[in-house]
């Protein structure tokens, strides 16, 4: 018998926000396997929280760029213990650095980004100088970057989460809106057809086993699993998603007011805490 500890159950609260029994009956049917237990519980109907990944990042410092013709932007994400050292303006300003560098360079991932120059070293012996500065370990855990033909930036004010978005023309105030959008609703892709087969199969196994757990006619199942199917793709796709400034719409339909044919073509989201 698998054995689930205490910290298991706390973890799985955390990343679900479901009740401690509910997580530990969860991790036990499936075994110790997180993601089977999420599953599980999702399909017992119980409340999951969406953000995963976010839920168990370290305390930092995340900040997003764009260069001078609105083509090309990146975030950095970099990765402390604490969010006294997080806030100070000395570890800020050495993101920022890191920014910088990576807007001139492009590269194409963190260990890349960790080769380049920095003064007279590389970015990697600066974190590794800077952890001895700071008493802490540092380290970039985060780093993204999109291309498109306008490209906007968001960086939230307590610099916990950055938003890179690509529209497919020049439309400053509709690319903020948007990017906010992304940074406050965290949509898992761009639209329906963006999202894993995985993931749709997922939810219609789900869909279909709550419908028979509601007692709904087997000739109704399938129904009324597209039917949640459809609900999920409006609460994680970019662009079905219900825009926050005006509720009465979609993102998409949002973008076709500012001009006909409007749409995103890219976004990226970096989180910490």
């Amino acid at each position: 018998m698998t054995n689930i500890t205490a910290a298991d159950v706390n973890n799985l609260r955390k990343i679900t926000g479901a009740g401690m029994m509910d997580c530990k009956k969860a991790l036990m049917e499936a075994e110790g396997d997180v993601e089977k237990a999420i599953d599980i519980l999702r399909k017992k109907g119980q409340k999951v929280a969406a953000n995963r990944a976010d839920r168990t990042t370290s305390e930092g410092c995340a900040l997003a760029a764009i260069n001078s013709e609105n083509t090309f932007g990146a975030i950095v994400a970099l990765g402390c213990e604490t969010d006294f050292v997080a806030k100070n303006d000395g570890f800020v300003q050495l993101t920022q650095s890191i920014l910088d560098i990576a807007i001139a360079h492009r590269p194409s991932d963190v260990e890349s980004l960790k080769n380049l120059p920095y003064e007279n070293l590389t970015v990697a012996d600066k974190l590794i100088e800077q952890t001895g500065v700071i008493g802490e370990k540092i380290d970039l855990v985060g780093y993204a970057t999109l291309h498109g033909t306008y490209v906007a930036s968001y960086i939230h004010h307590n610099k916990k989460i950055a938003v890179l978005v690509a529209l497919s023309a020049p439309a400053p105030e509709a690319a903020k809106d948007i990017a906010m959008q992304v940074a406050a609703m965290n949509p898992m892709a761009l639209d329906r057809n963006s999202v894993p087969q995985e993931i749709i199969d997922r939810e219609l196994e789900i869909g279909k086993e709550l419908a028979r757990q509601e007692g709904k006619p087997e000739n109704m199942i399938e129904k009324i699993a597209q039917g949640r199917l459809g609900k999920f793709f409006a609460e994680n796709t970019l662009l079905e998603q219900e825009f926050m400034k005006e509720g009465k719409m979609t993102v998409a339909q949002y973008l076709e007011t500012i001009h006909k044919g409007l749409t995103v073509t890219g976004f990226k989201r970096i989180a910490l805490g």
